[in-house]
């Protein structure tokens, strides 16, 4: 049973040579170089399934990178073809194998922020004026606001950091707790099957 012939990619001398530079970089992150190893085989053999197979991947994976590869070759041939030096065109590759933007909307709380807040939260109520014993969040969400920590917070998103950053040792003990001894009437009469 035949399928589809697979789609093979071309590498130039000088990109095979980028790619082999980027795998052996030591500062190259693990995604990189996994997405490099990827290419470099397809290249040799360009049937997805003994590449994946190959690489420990699925093969969706590796079609991906396939595909993505596929469609940054034509900007690096034209490149190659002005004469792109060596250093640009590491770059390109690596731009080519860069993750994808993510769905989603900015941060609007800054790390910086997040830990300020944090920080306020540890810190005596009085210490800020307030005639409380315990911050409640809509009490820290206001002095967020009077002290401009963040442009504008909610009571909510308050609440949201607080408990991501709640506890992260386990409620209950994880380890057995002893038992009593029991006596050794008791035992004994229980063991003889009373």
């Amino acid at each position: 049973m035949s399928g589809p012939r697979p789609v093979s990619i071309t590498l130039s001398v000088r990109q095979r040579g980028a790619l082999e530079q980027l795998g052996r970089c030591q500062t190259a992150s693990v995604r990189l170089a996994r997405r490099v190893a990827v290419l470099l085989a397809l290249a040799d053999d360009p049937c997805l399934e003994r590449v994946a197979a190959g690489q420990g991947l699925t093969r969706v994976s590796v079609r991906l990178w396939r595909d993505r590869w596929l469609a940054a070759a034509d900007r690096l041939g034209g490149a190659e073809a002005d004469g792109v030096s060596e250093p640009d065109l590491l770059v390109m590759i690596e731009a080519a194998l860069d993750d994808a933007p993510r769905p989603g909307g900015p941060a609007t709380f800054s790390p910086e922020q997040i830990v300020a807040i944090v920080a306020l939260a540890c810190e005596p109520p009085s210490k800020s004026g307030r005639p409380i014993s315990h911050w409640t969040h809509a009490e820290l969400a206001d002095e967020v606001n009077k002290r401009r920590i963040a442009e504008s917070i909610s009571s909510r998103s308050v609440g949201r950091f607080l408990k991501g950053s709640g506890p992260s040792a386990a409620q209950e003990p994880l380890l057995a707790q002893r038992q009593p001894a029991r006596s050794r009437g008791l035992s004994s009469a229980i063991d003889g099957g009373l």
